[in-house]
């Protein structure tokens, strides 16, 4: 006789299971779902062995890690129930200033709206925050005292502060996330509407997202891949009419570009009758590329889905583009076959292959390392440059000049209206008039929608891709003197 144990009962073979609802094993089916758990693989016979899967999977262990509930969300970042925020907390207590006025500035106010411009007249020391705000949970005061004298202009950030609070919360929730499941190729016959975030991931045949949590959550991801198709695609919503923002030497290369994106069917088939040439893939250069290289691959791949007869290849340039990256790619040994130390990802679909050089473009542009450049089959791609920022606008000096001498178009990114001023005026003062504007700057339609906070800076708030616009070195028509 055989046995089966369920949750420590056991029953002989040909009597009854415990468990209300059960039935003889001898005769009838058993109708309960407890008295089923019993059975295992480990119980079928010899020649009906059943193949790994579900059933022989362990669980993994999870009763460390809390699961908050939506309605369960919000959490002091210092009485989190995450140790990632709860040590993020205490970075911001060590590192971010008070914003009250009555104290001297720690910097010079990077604009005018800038926090740090109240300070002018402040007298007492600068002093890091300590009091977390009971309305929005984060560290934005050093006293209480200070936090209720000024919580007028804390008022302003108080409801998107409380927002992130319970996005990062969401993150770290233990639930599971449908808005992360990408959906692939759709056939050409299909439309995509690049109107908004709400048609785009519609016509994309995306899972039904039914909360703004959850949009922002894929947003945060999808706005990179998806703000460069919503440019360069030829159903995108910039265009050369009033209001579209595309300038007439933005018009003369996206169309180079989209003839390439767009090619006509070339009636290709499998046999030697059906053989043509195939067109280079479109390379599209990432420069200072920081988080983007590290997004999961499946995202950008949406990318492709949106031009299924062209082949990609994305260059991720930026001494930061590998960070924090070590152990899923060790950077290879710089070698003559490899002198800049590539990490080549090739065949993520089949037509898209990313590499990414942790060196500065204008190293590998002295080098020749991209030669030629073609305006039909490249784009250059700066998200959040800070060219004008004066942190890192010198490592963009060099680069600037050489990229005008590629004439192929330059898109810029920015987390603000005044980052992207700031990035304008920087590059106008840089190369004078050597340089064509592609794309007048405005809110990009594809921005992230969830807000990130500064930890350096409680009071600073962005979003990323929050506005877009484009250059290119300046084209000169030839002109013909008549000979007198």
């Amino acid at each position: 006789m055989s046995t089966s144990s369920n949750n420590g009962q056991s029953a002989i073979a040909g009597k009854t299971v415990g468990g209300p609802g059960s039935t003889t094993l001898s005769g009838k089916r058993c109708v309960s779902t407890t008295g089923q758990q019993g059975q295992t693989v480990g119980d079928e016979p010899p020649e009906l062995k059943s193949p790994g899967g579900l059933a022989s999977t362990p669980v993994p262990e999870t009763s460390g890690r809390p699961l908050l509930l939506p309605n369960n969300l919000f959490h002091s970042f210092s009485n989190s129930p995450s140790p990632e925020i709860r040590r993020r907390a205490a970075f911001m207590k060590q590192n971010a200033f008070c914003p009250h006025p009555d104290h001297r500035q720690t910097r010079m106010p990077m604009n005018p709206d800038d926090p740090e411009a109240r300070k002018e007249l402040g007298t007492l020391p600068p002093v890091h925050v300590d009091f977390e705000c009971p309305d929005c949970g984060i560290p934005v005061s050093c006293s209480e005292e200070h936090w209720a004298d000024d919580y007028e202009a804390h008022l302003e950030i108080c409801s998107t502060l409380r927002e992130i609070n319970e996005d990062d919360h969401d993150l770290r929730s233990g639930r599971f996330f449908p808005e992360f499941e990408y959906p692939g190729d759709q056939r050409e016959e299909f439309m995509v509407n690049m109107t908004n975030w709400d048609t785009f991931l519609f016509s994309r045949d995306f899972r039904a997202i039914n909360d703004e949590r959850s949009l922002r959550q894929a947003t945060r991801l999808l706005t990179y891949p998806v703000t460069v198709a919503s440019v360069l695609h030829e159903l995108s919503p910039y265009n050369i009419k009033r209001g579209g923002r595309l300038t007439v030497e933005g018009l003369k290369s996206m169309s180079a570009l989209r003839y390439s994106l767009h090619p006509p069917r070339s009636g290709s088939g499998m046999d030697i009758k059906g053989l043509r040439p195939t067109p280079p893939p479109m390379r599209i250069f990432i420069l200072g590329a920081r988080a983007e290289s590290s997004l999961p691959r499946e995202v950008w791949a949406q990318l492709t889905y949106l031009f299924p007869r062209v082949a990609f290849h994305l260059v991720f340039i930026g001494p930061e583009s590998m960070a924090n990256r070590d152990a899923e790619f060790p950077l290879p040994e710089r070698i003559a076959n490899n002198p800049f130390g590539a990490v080549v990802e090739d065949r993520i679909t089949n037509s898209l292959k990313i590499s990414t050089f942790v060196d500065y473009y204008h190293t590998l542009h002295e080098a020749g390392q991209f030669y030629p450049y073609d305006p039909y089959f490249d784009c250059f791609m700066l998200f959040h440059p800070g060219l004008g920022h004066p942190a890192s606008s010198h490592e963009w000096e060099e680069t600037i000049p050489m990229l005008l001498q590629t004439k192929v178009p330059v898109l810029v990114t920015g987390y603000t209206q005044y980052d992207m001023e700031r990035d304008i005026k920087w590059v106008k003062d840089t190369v004078g008039g050597e340089v064509d504007l592609l794309f007048e700057p405005g809110e990009n339609r594809f921005r992230s929608l969830r807000w990130d906070l500064n930890d350096l800076d409680p009071q600073d708030i962005s979003c990323g891709n929050w506005g877009v616009w484009g250059f290119r070195g300046k084209r000169y028509e030839t002109t013909r003197k008549d000979a007198e």
